[in-house]
């Protein structure tokens, strides 16, 4: 069966984590092959922006809790299993194990015919007690669903190469910051990396497998090479010199994390369960995938070429989803600083308003398009400062950047941002990810004022918890006019300027 080969009948198709690097890019690739698609979501409404949101259901669960996925699980041919806690803090591992065993006995009782799950590969041999707590904890989630009587493929990858993937964001910045590179010894591990292109298509196909098939599938590219050599081979393939790298015995997991923390957008949390699974050689023991999804000509793809096709994706700004699609585990969610919820607690405030002698629509622009590489419109150092001191303390720093360059949509990451609500030309509302003691968000907007002039609005809400949420908005109010002042200027003086400029094109001969 090939990625977009008509099924028999369509199937029935249940996707966990859509809002996530492979969900988000599996639910189309199903809807293509013919397939019917439930999406099941803790938020559906980050899920309402998507091309695709109008041709599939979504329903709201939580893979941690059993009884959310009773109505998820109901008339599901095929149950997609594609989260996982990425080793994000103690009890990371008991949290993946809830889940797995949650949505085992579910798609069981609702009499799933096949689960489909994505894992990471172990290397071949390798006691599981010298496992990485990352691949430990994926082994055993493979284990659970294989159990669960269900049959069940799990397809295990090494490194998938694709745009906006994590694994491709840390090797590109890697290699494009750094000519010269004092590198942890796993630089020199074996591994075999995959283009996601055919990750998505052995996913697709596995759908369609006997039901007598309950196993494991080390899926992999057709090149075993080392993550000096990938770097190496970004550069050539990217057009930058040689890179000389130096890799050195010193540098543990948790230094690498650090190093790789400050030198790309991926944050400590990510970045510590990605390098302790490369000091381990994962290499495909077998190829057996393809009795059942026949190898198309070219493919799987090497992965210069798979380095080539994500290139090309970031260059035309065409990167449908990125590891940072996914809300960080611990980072807020859920509460709206409009919600009733919050009567009786403490909620501070800044709000700035200014009219603007341009379009609501030029404002817009300009609104839509903030962060990333346009900004924050204010004080470019003390955003940056900012940055920098969340990522010294695990966040994820301000250089996340956006997923498109002029459109945003619910569930978007932006910087240390996360859009949870716009209206197109109204109102975009921004929930904060860093850390922080309490919660905030930064809400910015565009409307008519009582004379019909174009009005921007501004304002930044946080609610503290604790003492320390008190001690820390006082603190940093004195620089509130510097910064969320400069910020309400400077957006309208740059629309203003937009649509002067657009004006003189049109007006040219």
């Amino acid at each position: 069966m090939t990625l977009n080969a008509a099924p028999s009948r369509p199937l029935r198709c249940l996707v966990t984590g859509a809002t996530g690097y492979i969900g988000g890019r599996l639910v189309p690739e199903l809807l293509d092959a013919g397939h019917r698609v439930r999406c099941v979501a803790r938020t559906p409404g980050n899920l309402r922006d998507h091309p695709w949101a109008g041709r599939v259901e979504v329903v709201r669960g939580d893979v941690t809790k059993a009884s959310s996925l009773a109505d998820a699980m109901a008339g599901i041919d095929v149950a997609y299993y594609l989260v996982h806690a990425l080793g994000t803090g103690p009890g990371f591992e008991e949290t993946d194990r809830l889940a797995a065993r949650n949505f085992a006995e579910r798609a069981r009782a609702a009499g799933v015919r096949r689960i489909v799950y994505l894992g990471g590969l172990v290397p071949a041999g390798l006691p599981e007690n010298e496992l990485s707590p990352h691949l430990r904890s994926r082994a055993e989630v493979g284990r659970i669903l294989l159990d669960s009587g269900v049959p069940t493929a799990v397809l295990r990858a090494a490194v998938i190469v694709g745009s906006g993937s994590a694994s491709f964001e840390m090797l590109r910045y890697l290699t494009e910051r750094l000519p010269i590179m004092i590198t942890p010894s796993w630089v020199r591990t074996r591994i075999q990396p995959i283009a996601v292109r055919d990750v998505l298509r052995y996913l697709v196909g596995c759908a369609a497998l006997p039901d007598s098939v309950n196993r494991s599938f080390d899926i992999g590219g057709p090149d075993v090479i080392t993550y000096r050599d990938m770097m190496r081979q970004y550069a050539t393939v990217a057009g930058l010199p040689h890179r000389l790298i130096v890799p050195v015995p010193v540098l543990t997991p948790r230094l690498s994390s650090h190093w790789i923390g400050l030198v790309t957008p991926v944050p400590r949390s990510i970045a510590r369960p990605l390098a302790e699974s490369l000091r381990h050689e994962v290499v495909c023991d077998e190829h057996d995938i393809a009795q059942y999804v026949p190898d198309l000509p070219g493919r799987p793809l090497p992965f210069t070429r798979a380095l080539e096709l994500a290139l090309r994706k970031v260059q035309d700004a065409q990167v449908a989803t990125r590891w940072s699609s996914a809300a960080l585990p611990g980072a807020p969610s859920d509460p709206l600083p409009t919600d009733p919820d919050w009567a009786g607690g403490s909620l501070y405030t800044d709000r700035r308003e200014r009219t603007v002698d341009v379009s609501t629509q030029d404002l817009w622009r300009v609104i839509e398009g903030i962060g990333g590489d346009n900004g924050w419109y204010s004080f470019p150092l003390a955003w940056a400062v900012r940055g920098w001191l969340d990522r010294l303390v695990g966040g994820v720093g301000l250089r996340r950047g956006r997923r498109d360059a002029l459109s945003l949509r619910v569930g978007d990451s932006l910087d240390f941002w996360r859009v949870e609500e716009i209206e197109p030309g109204r109102l975009l509302r921004l929930r904060a990810e860093m850390r922080l003691p309490g919660l905030a968000w930064l809400e910015m907007g565009a409307d008519r004022d009582v004379h019909g002039r174009t009005r921007y609005w501004q304002r930044a809400v946080f609610h503290p918890r604790g003492l320390l949420g008190h001690a820390y908005w006082w603190s940093v109010a004195p620089f509130h006019s510097v910064v969320f002042g400069g910020m309400a200027r400077n957006i309208t003086r740059a629309a203003t300027q937009a649509a002067g400029a657009d004006g003189a094109r049109q007006a040219r001969p």
